[in-house]
């Protein structure tokens, strides 16, 4: 899983997110295979006025609940100055629910903002 955090955050002692490119140029779109992946987009209100250490609490959550599901997250990108949390799983079952439950259980902040849903096979 490829986690990104926006540059000039400054995350310290946060887990380490890379600075990031535009999510165009670096979202998975499709597996070895071809089958697509399943995207979806959360919001954080208000977390980049928070202070520093609460921020990094945040990101070390996020980070923690994505790992729990090993390789079906394929990438995550939280973007800081926009609150915006994005997030591309492997497509199966229930599993956008899964993890969308699972991030709200340990950061209630959280809000699903929207997902683009392609019709797999």
């Amino acid at each position: 899983m490829k986690l990104t955090a926006r540059p000039g955050q400054g995350l310290s002692g946060a887990p380490d997110w890379r600075a990031g490119e535009p999510l165009w140029k670096v979202v998975p779109k499709r597996d070895a295979t071809g089958k697509p992946y399943t995207d979806f987009m959360m919001l954080a209100p208000g977390l980049n006025r928070r202070p520093a250490s609460e921020r990094d609490s945040v990101l070390v959550l996020v980070r923690g609940a994505l790992e729990y599901f090993g390789d079906d997250v394929v990438f995550a990108d939280f973007n800081l100055s926009m609150n915006i949390l994005w997030v591309s799983l492997r497509h199966r079952h229930g599993l956008m629910s899964e993890v969308i439950y699972l991030l709200r259980a340990r950061v209630p902040m959280l809000r699903l903002v929207g997902h683009h849903p392609e019709a797999c096979p």
